[in-house]
């Protein structure tokens, strides 16, 4: 839906202004904002539809202004994609772990920039899919009331365990979800099981998809994510 207000975060004038001159041409509404503290101040006065968040800011550090968000009643739904150096894992999973949606490596393609934006706002205002809602990806069926899943027609025969991560990733395809956060929304957050039992059962869901095994996207360092094109 064009005309969605984006705020984008970024200290880097050259960078800043290819962002905001690449969303404007998809007719968002761009504001742009160059250090922390201000980002802050107008997020939570205009609650903007979408923020993009350099990590690297002057002052006050894009994790600071993504965790203060997050406490705010009112601005913790604003979806977030950071804005990160490449190889900054453990940035990466700090931020997700606070409630951003996404998070884009420097330097970037703005062709998969603009794609990304485009998918966390559709989800983001798109609401959460009725329980008995199925969910279609070329070939790949997933009937969340009727706990089914079907590749090319067949029946799959998945464990809860696994039906329950694949249904979670498959609710927000693009969406980068550590281990933390897919264990916390299958089990709770109460169910001791570590980072490796996460990976077993995202290798004997792949094993189960067949073909489309490629659909969930190992995030390496970070977690995984559901490929909404093959």
């Amino acid at each position: 839906m064009p005309g969605e207000r984006i705020l984008v975060v970024e200290d880097e004038e050259d960078i800043q202004e290819l962002i905001a001159y690449n969303l404007r041409k998809e007719s968002y509404q761009v504001t742009t904002v160059g250090d922390g503290e201000k980002a802050l101040k107008i997020a939570e006065a205009t609650l903007p539809d979408l923020l993009v968040l350099d990590l690297m800011l002057p002052g006050l550090g894009g994790l600071e202004v993504c965790k203060r968000l997050k406490r705010n009643p009112e601005a913790e739904r604003i979806p977030i994609i950071m804005l990160t150096a490449r190889g900054d894992e453990a940035d990466i999973v700090t931020g997700l772990e606070l409630g951003a949606d996404d998070y884009i490596t420097k330097p970037f393609s703005l062709k998969i920039f603009v794609t990304r934006v485009k998918a966390v706002l559709r989800r983001s205002q798109g609401g959460e899919p009725s329980g008995d809602q199925a969910l279609a990806f070329g070939g790949l069926e997933i009937h969340t009331g009727r706990h089914e899943v079907r590749v090319d027609g067949q029946l799959v025969h998945l464990t809860v365990t696994e039906f329950n991560i694949l249904k979670f990733l498959a609710r927000r395809p693009g969406w980068v979800f550590t281990r933390g956060q897919i264990v916390e929304a299958v089990r709770g957050e109460d169910y001791a099981v570590t980072d490796r039992a996460v990976d077993f059962q995202i290798v004997g869901l792949r094993k189960k998809l067949g073909s489309a095994a490629d659909r969930i996207e190992t995030v390496r360092g970070v977690g995984y994510r559901f490929r909404e094109a093959a």
